[in-house]
């Protein structure tokens, strides 16, 4: 079979950026615990993608495709990096051994979107850091939408969500469902 028009990998790709980036951001940042890192993947990933898929054909189950590329484009990332640091070295490896096998089934995508948007509406985060990282990070909102509909210029908003992941960062704020107590305060 042909591989397919590049106009209809685009499209697809749009699509999937759109519908999945969501749950693949979430299932990244549970296998990296690094938001900013996952997120840089992920934008690695689909531009990935968009090669390859032209030339090989959009695969049977994208999602998984994505992930998988996303963190071996994080892992090389930290490999680089590594070489100029030495405490890197060791997350290397750690982050290695946790993600050999990329979990794949719906409910564990769906507990990691659940994760991410318990991280992203932490307490420890100011209200409207929690919504901006929210609807951009969990729903996929662009800054610029999430800006107007606030009433604030894309800027301010885009120095939200850096506040609210270098807030995550600092604090270590877990990625994980809270304890039963904890939920009302979320």
């Amino acid at each position: 079979m042909p591989p397919p028009a590049p106009e209809q990998v685009s499209r697809t790709i749009e699509t999937l950026y759109r519908l999945e980036s969501g749950r693949v951001l979430a299932t990244l940042v549970r296998l990296l615990g690094d938001l900013d890192l996952a997120e840089e993947a992920m934008h690695e990933a689909f531009a990935a993608a968009l090669e390859s898929w032209t030339l090989a054909g959009i695969p049977d189950k994208p999602r998984p495709w994505l992930i998988s590329t996303a963190r071996f484009k994080a892992i090389d990332a930290m490999r680089r990096r590594a070489r100029f640091d030495g405490a890197q070295r060791d997350l290397v490896t750690h982050i290695e051994s946790r993600v050999s096998d990329v979990p794949l089934e719906e409910e564990e995508i769906e507990d990691d979107r659940l994760r991410l948007i318990f991280t992203c509406c932490h307490p420890a985060l100011p209200p409207e850091g929690q919504l901006a990282l929210t609807l951009r990070e969990v729903c996929g909102l662009t800054t610029e939408e999430i800006a107007r509909a606030f009433l604030v210029t894309p800027a301010t908003l885009a120095q939200r969500i850096v506040r609210a992941k270098a807030k995550i960062r600092e604090a270590s704020i877990p990625y994980e469902v809270p304890a039963p107590q904890e939920l009302p305060e979320r």
